[in-house]
């Protein structure tokens, strides 16, 4: 039973671990047919995907390398390791190997800015400088501070990413794929200082030691306004680009209640007969927000209080408990899907679920599909308490330990021992009789006649 009821939570939990989503097949919603080689575009309330490219495939990143240099830097900063206001010198073995014609913020050797300036020159302008200098102060040295790299991607559950630089140079050993990215980038936007550095559409860098104030704008042209791609919804996150990963972005966009984060990979930058160019990390990013922003709502399939449904219950007089959900349940759905076409399966624990339960167990999953997808899961608890009966468990313990291996080796010696006495009691007996019988081979009788009657 014990093994059973491993089991029984161990899929549990991979069921409830595991991510909503929105299965392409489940319901007729337009392809909108992206435009690139990957792309990844997740629901963040409730962490459902609502489309997706080629999400595992292994493609180079460019300077979306620079999300995780960032997430370090402040990793670092959240233990205590580095603060944003600490200044940091530049130093030549830092700035050793960088291209000329790579994206910078124009800081040489022996620069001193603090930690969050080189944060802004790292996530607005792309300075590839940038993310070495602080890699070199976060580690000890930039092939250290990739070796981290590397491990805290294993940590988020990247299976497709292997880092070689804290910037994007092309490396044919530099990956990622948009799914990874996608956790990564959820990993950053736990710190609250990620969000406000890669959303700035511009920044200016206070004068240094070496070089008057400069400024800083943004390659992200849906946050900045009067940029043809320009989205008022759209915040962050960062762009990539080199001539073998095309041209990459990730960011988030919020939207009638709605929070969608999209990742873009190995777009095309073309140009017009008319002599403009066309950038499509841009232009497919807005045209997904649109189509989900269109297509997709949120619609609530069970509140906490809602009877979800019943178990029967063994050891009690009681034969049911009524379950109800661990949490309201919210679904990003395509809209005029009705919540009653919905499928809703119950999967317990142990059936009958015994005695005794308090209010509040997890007794088993509800899952929630439509069209044979599963959309959701979510644990399902006991309403109220239900008391055990004392003569019940006790039979069930008697029948239980009768069961085991140590029961029945005692049943077969005590049958065993009931044989052998039986046999020796037999024996016996027999024994005694044969002893018993007089010598002669048999016992004298004797009769009575009477007495003679005298007169």
């Amino acid at each position: 039973m014990k093994t059973k009821r491993f089991f029984s939570i161990f899929f549990l939990a991979l069921l409830l671990v595991g991510q909503l989503t929105v299965p392409a097949g489940a319901v007729k919603v337009s392809d909108p047919a992206v435009q690139a080689k990957a792309a990844l575009l997740v629901d963040q309330k409730t962490g459902a995907v609502i489309y997706s490219l080629n999400e595992r495939d292994e493609l180079y990143p460019a300077s979306l390398t620079k999300i995780m240099t960032c997430l370090l830097v402040l990793e670092a900063v959240d233990e205590g390791r580095l603060k944003l206001s600490q200044e940091i010198t530049a130093t030549p073995t830092a700035l050793e190997g960088l291209a000329e014609d790579g994206s910078t913020a124009d800081i040489e050797a022996g620069e001193i800015l603090t930690v969050e300036e080189l944060l802004y020159c790292l996530m607005v302008v792309s300075a590839n400088e940038a993310g070495a200098i602080l890699a070199e102060k976060v580690s000890g040295s930039v092939d250290g501070f990739v070796d981290r790299m590397n491990v805290k991607a294993q940590e988020l559950g990247c299976e497709n990413t292997h880092f070689m630089n804290p910037h994007g140079y092309h490396d044919s050993q530099h990956y990622t794929s948009a799914w990874d990215l996608y956790l990564i980038t959820k990993a950053a936007l736990e710190y609250p200082m990620f969000m406000t550095v890669c959303d700035a559409s511009a920044h200016t860098v206070p004068a240094t030691n070496m070089s008057s104030e400069r400024q800083l704008n943004n390659t992200n042209f849906l946050i900045r306004s009067g940029r043809d791609y320009y989205n008022a919804d759209v915040h962050g996150v960062k762009t990539g680009s080199h001539s073998q990963a095309g041209n990459c972005l990730v960011t988030t966009a919020q939207h009638a209640s709605m929070d969608l984060l999209c990742v873009i990979l190995g777009a095309e930058r073309v140009q017009h007969e008319d002599g403009t160019w066309w950038t499509y990390s841009f232009g497919e990013t807005n045209r997904l927000y649109d189509w989900a922003f269109d297509s997709f709502s949120y619609q609530t399939i069970l509140k906490e209080d809602d009877v979800a449904g019943e178990a029967p219950v063994s050891l009690s007089s009681t034969d049911h408990v009524t379950l109800r959900p661990a949490k309201a349940v919210e679904l990003l759905l395509p809209k005029g899907v009705n919540p009653e076409e919905l499928e809703k399966n119950i999967a317990l624990k142990s059936d009958p679920v015994e005695a005794p339960i308090a209010e509040g167990d997890v007794l088993g999953t509800l899952t929630i599909r439509l069209d044979g997808e599963d959309y959701a899961a979510v644990d399902l608890l006991a309403f109220t308490d239900v008391e055990a009966s004392r003569l019940r468990i006790f039979w069930r313990d008697v029948k239980e330990f009768c069961s085991t291996t140590t029961a029945k080796i005692l049943m077969g010696v005590v049958l065993v021992l009931v044989v052998l006495f039986a046999g020796w009691r037999l024996l016996f007996s027999r024994r005694r009789y044969r002893y018993g019988r007089s010598v002669g081979g048999g016992t004298r009788r004797r009769s009575y006649r009477g007495g003679r009657k005298r007169r």
